[in-house]
């Protein structure tokens, strides 16, 4: 009987870092013997992949596209090589696949086809920005991006913040570029003893991370423009 082979969920750098730290040399040597990776842009992909420790020739390398523009109808396809033997990667543009990332739908289909999946231990800057706001890590909630309507999103930060004593930690991002505007909003429309924690650059040279009230944060706003940022609510 043939076996099957296993879908890796591969980590990615969260940004220009040190491998070291985020890539375990068994995670590098799982990713080097692998020749289908399943990944959100072909072109940004080989990048990535040498990044992570991809040290082999891309001439036999088989990429399967899952970007926003990619035909969904084909999913099942790229998995097909899979339920004969071959091993298969999946790589997220930062960060680990499956959160904030088209990944999850692929995961999906490997479960329904029974197919192994085996997650390797990367950087996830939603858990990194949770354990590292001191804030309740027993419950918490992510709602990935808020709305992008200023009425809409200034009710949804309301609703955030009035569901931590009953929900726990509420963590969300922004695009970079509108990361000064949010924080803006969440510091006019959030009580002042709020306690918000800013996780900026996560696992960069010039990591930021800090928790204060809303109080306290009016007093130094940092500027977050074009910084990779996810915020918690607590």
């Amino acid at each position: 009987m043939e076996h099957t082979g296993k879908l890796y969920l591969l980590p990615n750098l969260l940004g220009p870092s040190d491998k070291d730290l985020v890539i375990t040399a068994g995670a590098t040597n799982i990713i080097n013997n692998l020749t289908h990776f399943i990944v959100e842009n072909e072109k940004t992909a080989r990048r990535h992949l040498r990044a992570i420790g991809f040290n082999k020739t891309f001439d036999n390398v088989v990429l399967y596209s899952i970007g926003k523009h990619s035909d969904h109808s084909l999913y099942p396809s790229y998995l097909k090589i899979a339920q004969h033997g071959v091993n298969i990667g999946i790589l997220s543009e930062a960060g680990m696949p499956g959160i904030a990332d088209p990944g999850a739908e692929i995961i999906a289909l490997a479960h329904n086809a029974n197919l192994k999946v085996v997650p390797l231990s990367g950087a996830s800057s939603i858990i990194m920005a949770l354990i590292s706001s001191g804030m309740n890590g027993q419950q918490f909630s992510f709602h990935g991006y808020l709305p992008k309507e200023k009425r809409a999103r200034m009710k949804k930060l309301q609703q955030l913040e009035k569901s931590v004593g009953l929900f726990g930690s509420q963590i969300f991002m922004e695009t970079p570029f509108r990361n000064n505007q949010l924080l803006e909003d969440i510091l006019k429309n959030c009580s002042h003893t709020t306690r918000i924690c800013i996780a900026c650059n996560l696992s960069l040279s010039d990591e930021y991370i800090a928790t204060k009230t809303v109080s306290a944060w009016k007093k130094c706003v940092p500027d977050l423009h074009k910084k990779p940022t996810v915020f918690v609510i607590g």
